[in-house]
């Protein structure tokens, strides 16, 4: 018998994977039981290319979903990389490519005798990273090249420097400049230290208007992440033609620090497009 296709696909929204408490952090022992309910239950994740074709109108196998991670923090590779490696699961890490740095491999829980670098809790991350020290918080790029070969993350654009144009520039002809010239160096990091990027892009803070969507499509951007929540759904058979090359709006489900039965409540109501409608005007 084939397995039915998915009529929607949920992407879920983490940060941190961290033992310092703080805003947008999910407790390890919460996201390993979140990860284990998921292969329990059936899901598979799927990258950003079955994504993508998902939205164009392609099928995908039924419980198939997207997990994400924005920023880059270290306790992504610490914590969140070998529960993802346990269950065969991979995720899309939206990287902010200035903040990477140069090092070693630090020691992950895979290794249950390795003294684990000390992490940070969401506010003392970003202060290190203001001060300069960002390699106290974020990934390297020895540690992309681990994640990445060993297939549990795939990383695309958080911009270059997570900066919010529209709150500092002078006018809107210069927030047009800036968000370009930061796009544009972000796709040249990543090509040079991935060999490829990607036309998916994470708008910092889910912050986006009219100038922010004109520069990123003329950037070479089509796929956008936002914090706006909800399911995703394909394009209609009669759609597919003319949708190939459109841009897309990707909405995603934050997660929070609770037990596995919180994410399958939420997973019941946004793999059924209908009911999450619903649920989220309800909610409005």
């Amino acid at each position: 018998m084939s397995r039915p296709n998915a009529r929607a696909v949920p992407v879920l929204m983490y940060h941190h994977v961290s033992t310092s408490p703080g805003m947008i952090t999910v407790k390890p022992e919460h996201f390993a039981a979140q990860m284990d309910y998921l292969a329990e239950a059936g899901y598979r994740t799927i990258g950003s290319a079955q994504l993508a074709a998902f939205l164009r109108g392609d099928d995908v196998p039924a419980k198939s979903i997207v997990i994400t991670f924005d920023d880059g923090y270290l306790d992504n590779w610490v914590h969140a990389h070998p529960i993802l490696e346990r269950h065969g699961f991979t995720a899309l890490c939206f990287l902010v490519s200035n903040w990477p740095g140069e090092g070693s491999v630090r020691p992950n829980a895979s290794r249950a005798s390795a003294e684990l670098p000390r992490l940070l809790d969401h506010r003392a991350g970003e202060l290190a990273i203001e001060n300069g020290r960002a390699d106290d918080v974020i990934l390297r790029w020895s540690e992309i090249d681990a994640m990445r070969e060993a297939g549990t993350f795939e990383f695309h654009s958080h911009t270059h420097t997570h900066v919010r144009w529209d709150q500092v520039a002078g006018s809107a002809a210069e927030k047009r400049t800036r968000l370009q010239d930061d796009l544009s160096t972000a796709r040249k990091v990543l090509r040079t230290r991935l060999g490829e990027a990607s036309d998916h892009l994470c708008w910092p803070q889910g912050y986006y208007d009219d100038d922010y969507r004109e520069v990123a499509l003329a950037a070479g951007f089509r796929h956008f992440y936002t914090c706006h929540a909800g399911t995703n759904v394909g394009a209609k058979p009669l759609d597919r033609e003319s949708s190939a090359d459109a841009e897309r709006t990707i909405k995603r489900l934050e997660v929070r620090d609770r037990p596995a039965s919180w994410l399958a409540s939420r997973l019941w109501v946004h793999t059924r497009p209908a009911i999450s409608r619903a649920y989220l005007s309800i909610k409005r």
